[in-house]
């Protein structure tokens, strides 16, 4: 097949990224254009800006990918871009560029659902770790749970390679937890502007955390019930074999103890200092943050990071998992890394994050997602558009079961 080659394209939020990587595991560039610095001010991503910035951005990182990569566009066996889900503006502009650039080289399209590309960009780290030790992959052929934590998503999934005698391999996934309101990464961001902090949230409160006591705010989350999935849903399972995850609550619990404890003026003042200096950094946010903030924003944190690793680890058992996968933007999260690395090793079980440059958003892993597919011939149809609630996940029968009933 050539060179192996792919070009992969995601574009499903604010970031604008490009990559070329050989065989799904070298990866020869990844480019990755941010647009922090347009929604910042607003505290969050604002579609429209959005959408506009990856039409400005996606012809100059796609150009400097292939640069980087050192190869033309005749060289590349196949084109892949992220179809969902995401921002229904923001895919389309990728989707659109994809498929003309498919079309106009002949080559075939693949199309990735971004949350495969996150459990992807962990696998991607395993086989260039493989590749360059001279040895075979860390990963177990059997079942692995993948968290998918980030500003959108916060989901669990069972995660199998499939080899069948004549095939090529393939993965399958069975979705088995999901967050009912808020993403734990959402949480995050919001939480940060509520306390006057920059925009994304988890780098800020990740650097401010450990200047304050996790003890000292007792946070505590509700139990949530199973419930029964909409009819017709592809990944729909027994309710009460999923974990729920919940984080709109302990928002609502934040503000509340600003109000408590009269903290709007010094959040205030804090914005405003902030929103005076060019390039702030949560360096430049320490100073004014009184003992109250930094405790609060240290229990936040430790709280959010025990309720994920709590859940998490609770359905490896529950599941009978050699190994957990950790990948999204909030895996890059440090206090998040040191305590499931602790609970893992406790456990006996086998850990595995991506890199931080991996972590978030980014296409190598889109590329990665994509080589078992273009390997399988499963190509997009000319129709291919956005899918912005796409589902991950197969029918069960698709996935060992291992389950312990409780």
């Amino acid at each position: 097949m050539g060179f192996g080659l792919i070009l992969a394209i995601e574009s499903s939020c604010d970031e604008t990224a490009a990559a070329v990587v050989r065989h799904g595991s070298q990866i020869l560039s990844n480019v990755v254009a941010s647009q922090i610095a347009v929604h910042s001010p607003y505290g969050g991503v604002v579609p429209e800006l959005a959408s506009r910035e990856h039409l400005r951005n996606i012809l100059p990182v796609v150009r400097s990918a292939l640069a980087e990569a050192r190869v033309t566009l005749q060289d590349l066996d196949a084109i892949a871009v992220t179809e969902g889900p995401g921002l229904a503006g923001a895919l389309l502009v990728g989707i659109s560029f994809a498929r003309s650039l498919a079309f106009a080289l002949g080559k075939p399209l693949v199309a990735v659902n971004h949350l495969e590309g996150h459990i992807h960009a962990v696998l991607l780290e395993d086989a260039r770790r493989a590749e360059t030790n001279g040895r075979s992959s860390e990963l177990p052929e059997s079942q692995s749970l993948a968290l998918v934590v980030s500003g959108g998503h916060t989901h669990l999934y069972l995660a199998q390679k499939r080899e069948i005698p004549g095939e090529p391999p393939s993965w399958c996934y069975r979705n088995v937890g999901r967050t009912v309101d808020d993403a734990a990464g959402e949480a995050f961001d919001k939480v940060a502007k509520l306390l006057g902090l920059g925009y994304p949230g988890g780098p800020w409160i990740d650097a401010l955390a450990p200047h304050g006591n996790p003890e000292t705010v007792p946070f505590s989350f509700a139990q949530i019930k199973a419930k029964v999935h909409r009819r017709g849903d592809p990944a729909a399972l027994d309710p009460s074999s999923m974990t729920y995850f919940s984080y709109s609550g302990i928002k609502t619990a934040v503000l509340r103890y600003t109000h408590v404890y009269e903290m709007e003026s010094s959040i205030e003042t804090r914005r405003a200092a902030l929103g005076f200096m060019a390039n702030p950094t949560p360096a430049d946010a320490l100073p004014l943050c009184d003992r109250r903030t930094l405790d609060l924003i240290a229990s936040f944190q430790r709280s959010m990071i025990d309720d994920l690793r709590r859940k998490t680890f609770r359905a490896a058992e529950r599941f009978g998992v050699d190994r957990v996968l950790v990948s999204g933007g909030v895996a890059a999260n440090r206090e998040l890394r040191v305590r499931f690395t602790a609970d893992a090793a406790e456990r006996n079980l086998g850990l595995a994050f991506p890199s931080l440059a991996l972590s978030t958003d980014n296409a190598a892993m889109i590329a990665a997602a994509a080589w078992p597919k273009l390997v399988a011939g499963e190509f997009a149809p000319e129709s291919l558009t956005a899918q912005p609630s796409l589902p991950l996940g197969a029918q069960p029968a698709l996935i060992e079961s291992r389950e312990r009933p409780e």
